[in-house]
């Protein structure tokens, strides 16, 4: 059976199902690392991509974020020039009760009112203005790092919106210094 649609998925509605001791056959999360790049280095220059609406996103597009900013990242900037941080982990638990989908079914089943449903899927709670992902680079590479969480972003079920966090002065410093040369 196909997986529903994210709409069904992104409202937050009632507390968090986090208590994986009582669930059984939890899935397994998508996001295989939440570090990219090199993760030794310090970077002068971070840009982040944050949240402008409280949501849930399912780690699916977690993922799907960090592939596309990697990939791009790794092409423009080339690996050693840049750190990849997911910053949210997927701990709510969706549950789904599953109902007969084809012609007829109404007259078949009505489902039961306010029925549990069984583990399908995992995501995140967000907030309004949490930092979802971050990228530390140089600033050379910022303009890539800024190109790539915007459209990793598009991968999200919320609107976004992107900042340079740390170290703006050296930014406008390397811009000066580009314009000039």
């Amino acid at each position: 059976m196909a997986r529903r649609p994210a709409r069904c998925y992104t409202k937050i509605a009632g507390p968090p199902y986090t208590r994986k001791k009582y669930v059984r056959s939890i899935p397994a999360s998508k996001i295989t690392s939440f570090e990219a790049g090199n993760k030794t280095a310090t970077f002068p220059v971070s840009v982040s991509l944050y949240s402008k609406e409280a949501c849930q996103v399912r780690h699916v597009a977690l993922d799907a974020v960090r592939m596309m900013t990697n990939r791009y990242m790794g092409k423009k900037a080339g690996i050693e020039n840049y750190h990849l941080i997911i910053r949210i982990y997927p701990h709510h638990i969706l549950r789904e009760n599953k109902m007969m989908a084809f012609a007829g079914a109404d007259r078949l089943q009505d489902g039961m009112r306010r029925s549990f449903g069984k583990p399908m899927d995992l995501a995140a709670r967000i907030r309004a203005n949490q930092a979802l992902v971050t990228i530390h680079t140089f600033p050379e590479h910022v303009e890539s790092a800024y190109r790539a969480l915007k459209m990793g972003g598009d991968k999200l079920p919320t609107p976004f919106s992107l900042k340079i966090d740390v170290g703006e002065k050296i930014y406008q410093k390397y811009k000066m210094n580009k314009e000039k040369a």
